[in-house]
């Protein structure tokens, strides 16, 4: 029973929703990053090296042996070396859309933490801090004031 009110605890603070949505958003991103770099990127690469598809590129190690019938008796050996350059790009064009999307929340958040920027609504905390930091500013001039008179 305390499992499930902890349970309860957990889903109605919004950590879950958060994580559920964190979640689905970056599957859908994946699949966009995908199709970027497999259907976008890729291809005039391709062009630009004569044709050559990035993701057939390995490095074979044994070749696959067939009977006379075509049945195949030993299976080919190698290394896929040109997945990984296609994974690699994903990775590259997912890690920089990340930094772009960081950086931007980092400046709204900046912003948005800067009291004295009235192009913005200040959240309650950051104006209620400042106006204590403001505060007890005056009430250090203040009492140096009076300790010199």
């Amino acid at each position: 029973m305390k499992l499930i009110r902890e349970f309860k605890e957990f889903a109605v603070k919004g950590n879950m929703m958060d994580m559920a949505i964190g979640i689905i958003i970056g599957a859908a991103f994946n699949k966009v990053i995908d199709v970027l770099a497999k259907q976008v990127i890729l291809p005039p690469l391709s062009l630009l090296t004569d044709g050559v598809n990035f993701g057939d590129k390995k490095l074979v190690l044994r070749e696959a042996i067939n009977s006379a019938s075509g049945e195949i008796i030993t299976s080919e050996v190698a290394i896929a070396y040109g997945k990984l350059s296609e994974v690699f790009l994903d990775f590259l064009i997912i890690g920089f859309t990340v930094f772009i999307i960081v950086k931007f929340m980092n400046r709204l958040r900046n912003k948005a933490h800067d009291a004295k920027d009235k192009t913005v609504v200040t959240p309650k905390d950051i104006q209620l801090l400042s106006d204590l930091k403001e505060l007890m500013e005056e009430q250090n001039r203040m009492l140096k004031s009076n300790t010199r008179n």
